[in-house]
């Protein structure tokens, strides 16, 4: 029993690799890994960004932070947060060979 399990969970892998290369890759193309600069450099902003209002926001406070400026930091840490997940998601897609570089 074991072993048929291992056998179709190995079937699931290929099939999963299958299917994510063929509707990922032609999609998603990349003639070189410079492309993903962009991607980072957008990241590296958006953190920065985050970063930096929370500490204008501690250094400039007279008391409690406003709704407005809670408002601004969630923006920032949910576009942040978004942008590292999706980053993540294209180091396993070329990890896993989705996304071929020629």
């Amino acid at each position: 029993m074991e072993r048929n399990n291992a056998r179709h969970l190995l079937m699931l892998e290929q099939k999963r690799r299958t299917i994510n290369q063929e509707t990922i890759g032609p999609e998603v193309l990349m003639s070189a890994m410079d492309d993903i600069t962009p991607i980072l450099t957008m990241v590296a902003e958006v953190r920065t960004a985050y970063l930096k209002a929370l500490f204008d926001l501690a250094n400039n406070r007279d008391g409690m932070p406003t709704p407005k400026e809670i408002d601004r930091l969630t923006h920032l840490r949910r576009s942040y947060s978004e942008l590292v997940d999706a980053t993540n998601a294209l180091e396993t897609a070329l990890e896993r060979g989705y996304i071929e570089v020629a």
